[in-house]
């Protein structure tokens, strides 16, 4: 496959990839959008934390992370999801495009134990945009990410925590050396949704551990 050189060609790669087939709200599944995915992934190459990495997506959906990060030269890059559906659906693209280091795991978080010596971890985990969300979720999987042993976090969270959460990022002495921020959609796509769009500000914090 030809090398990727601008980020505008990665987020043309990343728009085919597809949304959850059947958003289960318990699992406030959201797609990252493609230009939100290819620009985070497009810093992690620059710093150094994609190319000839092993890559581990968590609560990766679709793969858009993993998938996205093969196609920057990643050593290798694993898809981890509990929603079979989603993991169908990424393993049908990397297949299409023949991306022959990247593999998926159907697995809940609290009992997957394989992080396949992952140096870069991403991870766009439940943040609680729901009003009725089980608050709290985003913290489990840095501490999951804590337990797996990763070099360097990329995590997703609702910009409203964040004087929170860089408090407990330093309880769990993760070295936090950027913050990216972005204007996160969050379509109509559960009963209870009255608007067709709502915009949600969202941080991502790259952490070492």
């Amino acid at each position: 496959m030809k090398k990727i050189t601008r980020k505008k060609h990665l987020e043309m790669k990343l728009q085919n990839i597809p949304s959850h087939p059947k958003p289960k709200v318990g699992l406030e599944q959201y797609t990252t959008p493609s230009v939100i995915a290819s620009d985070l992934i497009w810093n992690a190459f620059s710093l150094g934390d994609i190319e000839d990495r092993n890559i581990l997506d968590l609560g990766c959906g679709t793969g858009i992370f993993a998938i996205g990060s093969a196609l920057m030269g990643a050593n290798s890059s694993t898809g981890v999801d509990v929603d079979e559906d989603s993991i169908r659906l990424a393993r049908e693209v990397s297949g299409k495009l023949k991306l022959d280091n990247v593999k998926f795991i159907v697995s809940d978080i609290d009992e997957f134990d394989e992080s396949s010596n992952a140096d870069t971890l991403f991870q766009n985990p439940p943040f609680g945009s729901q009003r009725k969300a089980d608050k709290g979720q985003d913290l489990k999987f840095v501490k999951k990410a804590v337990e797996l042993d990763t070099d360097v976090l990329y995590s997703f969270h609702m910009a409203s925590t964040e004087e929170f959460l860089i408090d407990f990022y330093e309880d769990n002495n993760l070295e936090i050396t950027h913050i990216f921020r972005y204007k996160f959609p969050i379509p109509k796509i559960y009963d209870f949704h009255n608007k067709e769009k709502q915009i949600v500000d969202v941080i991502v914090i790259r952490a070492i551990l």
